[in-house]
């Protein structure tokens, strides 16, 4: 009778033993189980006990077979896995383990082994990023370190449905496991990490160097010292974290060897400046806020045969000494693909495309005169305005904007929309062999873009390609011009060049560049103005060669040679030197 009981008593132990612990733990832990449902536990594991007290004894047979028994681990307590369906646990190793005690029947191993695999029953395969989890946010107070624990330490499992429910209380038993997974993990970490360790004699051999080599320790510890005190006094007088200063100054030297422009005064040479102060802001690292200081002094230009240099910024009348605001615009991206610009100064149709596909359109370091940016862009007026760069794949992108002369302008046929303006649109495709470009400008100008007596409406189609053979480079392009001159009548203009590159020609950074073509000829206008604008093509051909003398320094020397300036055939040839150095810093 006693021998039945006691094998009984084994029996009804690990109901016993759990409901105790689930009692014990509900006592302590911080978010514990309602008092009604540890009530039903308490009741459930209680028949659970009678009702092994009541089972068959066992046979004398059994009793020897109980020491070849394994011992089983449950993974969660007998009382916790009968009476509630808990979610599994939302670590690795949902459940801490306990060794039971052994059993002596195969109807007592199988509840024990329903036991331990009831905690397993509803959780997911281990998660390997944090994304897995569908109700982790970003901005969730833990995310970063649910992120780490998944991540870093791979000790984090969730439900079967991608979630972790991370609101939901816990019982101390699975915070246990949980603790104990990610435990085992940083302690695989740690030794595999220490497998290769210094070892005694390693450190001792780095004592001695450091021994020997105090003296230059110690000067390059001073060195770092006067390098911080150095930092911290430059960041505490900078001008401003965000903002750079950029500057480009250029002198100029035109020699008129030849003057055919009939009535003007004899050659003279003359020597000019521009210098410009870029105040370049980014606050993202993306977006761009340029202010742009200019002041020039380039005069007439008219004894130069009708050269109009680059760097007088194609105007023959030039500037007076004086700084201005020449330019002023925000630019900024919009996702991966779109490039916003905004301007209040100084903008025109070239500065709303990626490019103008010309390798001679830079002032400072390409052709000394205007004919080096193509004629389509410069029927185009334009001071204020917006437009966009929309890259549609890697190497193409669609560019337009608006732009206008008045935009600050508040009297009748000026400001925004009612003055001068320019609209330009521009398919562009850049790549490693080829750039080209095809590009439609409208604009309007008061005053007239050939005569000054009359507005003017013009719409312009052009052309533009080059071709990148290595260092050698060859292109060119067409532009077609039609103008309405409001009151007189209509002509055309036509405009072709050709270009020939040659970088690095000597050294790196020089370049020789060659063009050649007709900045502008067309039709006889009907009226009274008829034969104004003729017919007797004018043909520009340039040559120079950029010398590289440092990152800071070039010096360009150049010939220009034009037949019949101005489209007259009354004028004769005109032949000018040139020599352009410029200062980047």
């Amino acid at each position: 009778m006693s021998s039945k009981f006691f094998w009984k008593s084994l029996l009804a132990t690990p109901a016993l033993l759990g409901a105790a612990m689930f009692v014990s733990s509900s006592a302590i832990a911080v978010e514990v189980q309602p008092k009604a449902a540890a009530d039903t536990l308490l009741s459930e594991a209680s028949a659970s006990s009678l009702e092994l007290l009541s089972a068959q004894p066992l046979s004398s047979e059994a009793a020897p077979q109980l020491s070849a028994v394994p011992v089983q681990q449950a993974t969660a307590p007998a009382v916790e896995a009968a009476a509630i369906e808990t979610a599994p646990v939302q670590i690795a190793q949902s459940a801490p383990q306990q060794v039971a005690p052994a059993t002596t029947s195969v109807s007592s191993l199988e509840q024990v082994a329903q036991y331990s695999s009831s905690g397993q029953a509803g959780s997911m395969s281990q998660v390997t990023s944090i994304s897995q989890l569908s109700d982790v946010q970003p901005t969730d107070w833990a995310f970063q370190a649910l992120q780490s624990l998944v991540e870093r330490y791979g000790c984090i499992a969730g439900y079967p449905d991608g979630t972790y429910k991370g609101s939901r209380a816990m019982t101390r038993y699975e915070f246990a496991a949980g603790m104990n997974a990610c435990l085992d993990r940083i302690s695989e970490l740690i030794a595999s990490s220490t497998a290769d360790l210094a070892t005694a004699e390693d450190l001792a051999t780095l004592q001695r160097l450091q021994e020997e080599f105090a003296a230059e320790l110690a000067t390059l510890r001073g060195r770092v010292d006067s390098l911080e005190a150095r930092t911290a006094e430059l960041e505490a007088n900078q001008f401003s974290t965000t903002t750079k200063l950029k500057g480009e100054t250029i002198f100029g030297i035109g020699i008129p060897l030849e003057n055919g422009v009939e009535g003007t005064d004899e050659p003279q040479a003359n020597l000019g400046y521009r210098i410009r102060l870029n105040l370049d802001t980014s606050f993202t690292g993306n977006d761009l806020l340029r202010a742009r200081l200019q002041a020039r002094d380039f005069g007439s230009q008219e004894s130069l045969g009708g050269v109009a240099w680059k760097f007088g910024d194609g105007n023959p009348v030039g500037g007076s000494n004086t700084v201005i605001l020449q330019k002023l615009f925000y630019t900024f991206p919009v996702g991966d693909r779109v490039q916003l610009t905004f301007a209040a100064r100084g903008v025109s149709d070239s500065d709303f495309v990626r490019s103008t596909i010309s390798p001679f359109d830079d002032d400072g370091g390409g052709a000394l005169t205007s004919f080096g940016v193509p004629s389509q862009y410069n029927f185009m007026p334009g001071n204020a305005g917006a437009g966009a760069i929309v890259q549609l794949t890697d190497n193409l992108s669609l560019d337009f904007g608006y732009s206008a002369s008045e935009a600050a302008s508040t009297r009748p046929g000026a400001g925004l929309f009612n003055g001068d303006y320019g609209i330009v649109a521009q398919l562009t495709y850049l790549s490693s062999f080829v750039d080209a470009a095809l590009t439609y400008g409208n604009g309007y100008n008061a005053s007239g873009f050939i005569f000054d007596r009359s507005p003017e409406v013009a719409n312009t189609y052009g052309g533009q390609v080059n071709f990148k053979f290595g260092a050698l480079e060859v292109g060119g392009g067409v532009a077609y011009i039609p103008i309405r001159s409001i009151g007189i009548g209509d002509f055309d203009i036509w405009s072709y060049q050709g270009t020939l590159a040659l970088r690095d020609l000597g050294g790196e950074g020089n370049l020789l560049g060659l063009l050649a073509g007709t900045p502008g000829y067309g039709s006889s206008i009907p009226g009274s103005l008829s034969g104004t604008f003729n017919q007797d093509n004018a043909f520009q051909v340039e040559g120079f060669y950029r010398f590289q003398v440092n990152d800071n320094i070039s010096v360009t020397p150049g010939l220009i040679y034009i037949t019949n300036p101005g489209n007259d055939d009354a004028n004769g040839d005109s032949f000018v030197g040139a020599i352009r150095t410029t200062f980047s810093f």
